[in-house]
C-alpha cells in the first residue's frame, strides 16, 4: 500500500515533465518547498485541472514515491482570484513567490509561520482596492520573510557601533544589513542616505504583525511605497541564494 499524506500548499510553479504530466512546485504548511507530479495534467479531462495554476491554495493528498511524489487529490482553499484581474497585483504576488522559492527549503522548520505569511499577502493583494495598500503589504511581506528566514534588517541602531543615531542623517548598507549613524558611514562607500521618517515607517512595518494595522498605514503613498520596496528588493536580491527573474518585470509596473 503506497504511503500518504495531506498538507496545505500554495503553488509556486511548474515545469513540463512529459506530455501529459506536469511538476509542481509548492510551498507546504507543514514541509517546506515539495515538488509533486500532477499526471494527466495537460489533458482536458484532468480531474486537478485549474487547482495547479500558480498561486493557488489547495489542500492535497499526496503518494509518497520513490524519486518524485504524485498529487492524486486536490481541493481548492483560496484560487486568490482577484489577483489575475490586476497586473500590479499579479506582478508583486509573483515576486512574492520567487522570494519564497529562493528562500524556502525542504522540511524548513519555519514552514507554518512562512506559509501562513505568503497566504496572508496573497488574500490582502486580492482584496487590495489601491496601490498604496498593495504597495503597503508587499513591503510588510518583504520585512517579515527576511526577519524569519535570518536576514532581518537592523532599523534601531547603527549596525557598526551598536548605538541609536543621534542625528536625523541616517544611511542605509545593505552589505552592512542595516542603518549607519553619519560617523560610521564615512569609510563606507557603497550606502544609501535615507530620511529618519523612512526609517521609523519601516521600523514599525518590521515589529508590527502582519496583519496589524499602524498608524502609518494611512499615511502610506506611492512614493514611499517605491521608496521601500526597492531598497528591500535590492536588500533581498543581495543575500538570496539564487538570481531573481521577476525584478525587471516589477521595473515596468512602477
Amino acid at each position: 500500500m503506497k504511503e500518504q499524506f495531506t498538507t496545505n500548499v500554495i503553488n509556486l510553479k511548474s515545469y513540463n515533465l512529459s506530455e501529459a504530466d506536469k511538476i509542481i512546485l509548492m510551498y507546504s504548511k507543514e514541509k517546506g518547498l515539495i515538488k509533486g507530479v500532477a499526471k494527466g495534467l495537460k489533458k482536458t479531462t484532468s480531474k486537478l485541472g485549474g487547482r495547479m495554476d500558480m498561486l493557488v491554495a489547495n489542500k492535497l493528498m499526496i503518494n509518497k514515491g520513490k524519486t518524485l511524489d504524485t498529487i492524486c487529490q486536490a481541493e481548492a482553499l483560496n484560487t486568490f482570484f482577484n489577483l489575475r484581474n490586476d497586473m500590479d497585483k499579479l506582478f508583486y504576488a509573483m515576486y512574492a513567490s520567487e522570494i519564497i522559492s529562493n528562500f524556502g527549503s525542504e522540511n524548513d522548520p519555519n514552514s507554518e509561520e512562512i506559509y501562513n505569511l505568503f497566504y496572508s499577502l496573497l488574500d490582502k493583494l486580492s482584496q487590495a482596492k489601491t496601490k498604496e495598500n498593495i504597495l503597503l503589504n508587499i513591503i510588510k511581506f518583504q520585512l517579515k520573510i527576511m526577519d524569519i528566514t535570518g536576514y532581518s534588517i537592523e532599523l534601531n541602531d547603527c549596525v557598526k557601533c551598536l548605538k541609536e543615531p543621534n542625528s536625523e542623517e541616517i544611511y542605509f548598507s545593505i552589505e552592512q544589513g542595516g542603518i549607519l549613524c553619519k560617523d560610521c558611514s564615512t569609510d563606507l562607500c557603497k550606502k544609501i542616505k535615507i530620511p529618519k521618517k523612512i526609517i521609523e515607517f519601516l521600523n514599525t512595518m518590521l515589529q508590527s504583525d502582519f496583519e496589524t494595522k499602524t498608524k502609518y498605514d494611512d499615511l502610506m503613498t506611492e512614493k514611499i511605497g517605491d521608496i521601500c520596496i526597492n531598497l528591500l528588493k535590492n536588500y533581498i536580491e543581495y543575500y538570496s541564494p539564487k538570481k531573481f527573474k521577476t525584478t525587471q518585470m516589477l521595473e515596468s509596473i512602477r
